[in-house]
């Protein structure tokens, strides 16, 4: 498993100045033809999202009062709740409103046809299935990663990738206020 802590990744602003990305992982690395994606983006303002053609998304709402994504004629859904993952088509021209100020979201991309990534809060212990990858991403409290590995405090989290070596156990929580999120990503053929 790879650790990260969102405060030490590196913020790539967008194009339109509304926000900026923080990569979790992209696979293959270093390509923008990915299979699948992992990242933080803070959103700093109302405006357009981009559009990924052959993309299915899911966004998380992690930190702020929210955020209101509308693509006209399909849907119209404020994330208030954070933990809550909301999946959509890439596909999409969407409009992102900030009714409270700005907010951070995660931020699952998966190449449609290929690859499929389930998002689901969790407060119990999680292990990464074989052959699978994902990310787990701390919302409270203190995890540990693996039967030896380090604390995990909110912010902060492990990725891994199908190939890599099974962890020496599950990702657990350490204390009556943890939870994450869990993002299972698998290839489809």
């Amino acid at each position: 498993m790879h650790l990260f802590d969102v405060e030490t990744l590196s913020a790539g602003p967008w194009r339109n100045g509304g926000g900026a990305t923080r990569e979790i992982a992209s696979r293959p690395a270093g390509t923008d033809e990915f299979g699948w994606r992992a990242s933080v983006a803070d959103i700093r303002r109302d405006g357009p999202f981009s559009a990924f053609p052959g993309v299915d998304r899911t966004l998380t709402l992690l930190t702020g009062d929210g955020v209101r994504l509308t693509c006209s004629g399909v849907f119209d859904r404020l994330l208030a709740r954070a933990g809550e993952p909301f999946g959509f088509s890439g596909d999409l021209v969407l409009a992102a409103e900030l009714p409270g100020g700005p907010c951070r979201v995660l931020n699952i991309m998966v190449r449609r046809g290929r690859w499929t990534a389930g998002v689901d809060r969790v407060a119990g212990p999680v292990a990464p299935r074989a052959g699978h990858a994902g990310v787990l991403y701390v919302l409270h409290g203190r995890w540990q990663a693996g039967a030896q590995g380090r604390v995990l405090a909110s912010g902060q989290g492990v990725w891994w990738d199908g190939d890599d070596d099974a962890p020496d156990g599950a990702v657990a929580p350490l204390s009556p206020d943890a939870a994450a999120l869990w993002v299972d990503v698998a290839q489809t053929g």
